[in-house]
């Protein structure tokens, strides 16, 4: 969601924040701030809108070597230039950029009224800054601490204040990582904005805060405590985070899937058995909760099917933000397994604490390391997909079911049941399959200039590929604004039947399959009402061409392994689509890559 940038060093603080918020907008935003703080003094600009609005107007003031840098993604007030942040106390001798929600906002302001603060902006991170005024009477870590006592909600926090040469950062429930460079120290919430300067980071804890200077950091809990922590190193490169010869960054990390699953595979399947280290023992595993969102969530309804099919372990796929708000019955030898890209998914977050209260085991499939959830949880998966910048997820994705299938095989494994060697071989040559499938791209992009003006499409499938359809919906609203909807196919006369007409594309998953005669009766009831079909494939044969011209072939692969070949043809068909309608596909509107905020 929102952005944190901080820098206290040598070099010009204008340029260092500007790039990390650069960094930061494929996370989504609506407006951008920066300060800096001058020899005693605070100087603010702040926009409605792009950061590169905010530069036309940042070198009109003069450099600094110390500052904090904000994009917006609004929740409390319009996206507003006064709205924006930094926000600032009464005497404008603090500022601070917030990143999370203050729950207790409206308390907090009324009686800070009544003492007789004067608030300007609409929002609920203003509070903090007038709070801190309040008990600025020590110094400002002093007052910090006392004010976030009395906060109740998420935080991730900067603070400076004109009359120390220092910086203040805290977290709580929204991520911020410090960055500790040469004689300079970068921090912000996400660790693209860090990487061009240090690999060197620090990730702080739920309740800390990090005290930045001139020639040192401390961080401390909020009774004051020294917390000692280890500096882990960001593995990453800074090419990765570049876009390269591509247009979108989307369309670069649909195309580095092959290598992105060649990762989440790499060293884990060996001589016919697959390997994962877990601090789990699974043999006391009798039920599996899958917790997750969005993309995610799709891909925990895939691995539903992957684990009871193979493993033979029941399981129940779970909304995080529908899981943490009721009363879950968790028992002795259930296991909650949180899917997350990012690793700070607010809700996810959540879903997992609650999740450890019942004292069951808890693991994750996460993609960033030294990430929240990936440090909360028992055990887990890594992705090692790489940074994935583009707000759609894609390659991720892909690599989620990858993750999901060794999962189940591991499982599988324990239970002593029979995987095929030809099965593992299959598994490991998926990398090759899924770069047979984009060579295939350009056809791909001839039917999306024939449906890139529909206003509706309606996504079917069935079993594994049910949530196929799903996503492949999500895909293409999210990034076109085209109205879709995924739905079971076998539920087509339930409804959606209805919606069908010669303005309707029907899009059906009809890889063969054991239900492959049933998708061809649904495409029957499409074409005798006139709808438009587009059939994903892997065999053309005389019924298909009997039904439509529309077809994306996939590659021949086993039934478990078709959903990932499935999906990446529907991700490149949705980003066709977008892109020929002239939206902004790294940055759709309303929507930001890593939801910090419920």
């Amino acid at each position: 969601m929102c952005g944190i940038v901080v820098y206290l060093g040598k070099k010009d603080a204008r340029s260092v924040l500007l790039n990390g918020l650069k960094k930061l907008e494929y996370r989504g935003y609506d407006s951008a701030g920066i300060c800096l703080w001058r020899g005693g003094s605070l100087e603010s600009v702040k926009v409605r809108g792009r950061v590169s609005e905010l530069e036309k107007i940042v070198y009109k003031i003069k450099p600094a070597s110390m500052g904090i840098a904000h994009t917006r993604w609004a929740t409390h007030g319009e996206p507003s230039q006064i709205n924006a942040h930094p926000h600032f106390d009464c005497k404008k001798e603090i500022a601070i950029v917030h990143n999370g929600i203050i729950e207790n906002y409206n308390t907090l302001k009324e009686i800070l009224k009544k003492g007789g603060h004067k608030f300007l902006s609409e929002t609920d991170s203003e509070v903090v800054s007038h709070l801190i005024e309040k008990f600025y009477r020590d110094g400002l870590e002093e007052a910090v601490m006392k004010s976030l006592k009395l906060v109740e909600g998420t935080f991730g926090l900067a603070v400076i204040c004109k009359k120390e040469k220092k910086i203040i950062i805290a977290r709580r429930g929204s991520p911020i990582v410090l960055g500790i460079g040469r004689d300079e120290y970068i921090a912000a919430s996400d660790i693209l904005a860090v990487l061009p300067y240090t690999k060197k980071v620090v990730y702080l804890n739920d309740n800390e805060i990090a005290v930045l200077t001139k020639n040192k950091y401390s961080i401390k809990n909020l009774d004051g405590e020294a917390v000692e922590r280890e500096i882990d190193k960001i593995k990453w490169s800074v090419a990765e985070t570049e876009r390269g010869k591509y247009k979108h960054f989307m369309l670069k990390e649909i195309f580095e899937q092959p290598d992105a699953v060649k990762n989440t595979l790499r060293g884990r399947i060996d001589n016919n058995k697959v390997r994962l280290s877990a601090n789990i023992d699974f043999n006391l595993v009798k039920r599996i909760i899958i917790i997750a969102c969005g993309t995610s969530w799709h891909a925990g309804l895939i691995g539903k099917h992957f684990i009871e099919g193979l493993a033979n372990i029941p399981v129940e796929v779970d909304y995080a933000s529908e899981f943490r708000y009721r009363n879950p019955v968790l028992l002795k030898g259930d296991l909650v397994l949180a899917i997350s890209q990012s690793g700070e998914t607010a809700d996810v977050l959540a879903a997992v604490r609650e999740a450890k209260k019942y004292g069951v085991k808890t693991m994750g499939i996460i993609n960033v390391v030294g990430s929240t959830i990936a440090r909360e949880v028992d055990s887990g998966i890594y992705l090692h997909a790489g940074p994935e910048i583009g707000v759609a997820s894609t390659k991720a994705f892909s690599c989620q079911l990858t993750a999901l299938l060794l999962l189940s095989l591991f499982l599988a494994q324990h239970r002593n049941r029979k995987i095929p060697k030809k099965f593992l071989e299959e598994v490991n040559q998926l990398p090759k399959k899924i770069e047979q499938l984009l060579r295939q791209s350009n056809k791909i992009l001839s039917l999306a200039k024939k449906f890139k003006k529909n206003q509706n499409f309606l996504y079917l499938g069935r079993g594994l590929n049910f949530p196929v359809a799903l996503e492949g919906a999500l895909k293409l609203k999210e990034i076109s604004y085209i109205h879709a909807e995924g739905y079971p196919a076998g539920e087509m006369k339930h409804g959606p039947i209805a919606l069908i007409d010669s303005n309707m594309p029907v899009l059906f998953i009809a890889t063969k399959d054991g239900v492959y005669s049933k998708i061809l009766n649904n495409m029957e009831e499409v074409k005798a009402r006139g709808g438009q079909i587009i059939a994903v494939v892997n065999t053309i044969d005389n019924k298909i061409k009997s039904l439509t011209k529309n077809i994306i072939v996939v590659p021949k692969v086993r039934q478990e392994l078709t959903p990932i070949l499935n999906t990446i043809a529907l991700q490149l068909l949705a980003y066709y689509i977008a892109n020929l309608r002239g939206v902004d596909v790294d940055k759709p509107r309303n929507l930001a890559k890593s939801v910090t905020v419920e």
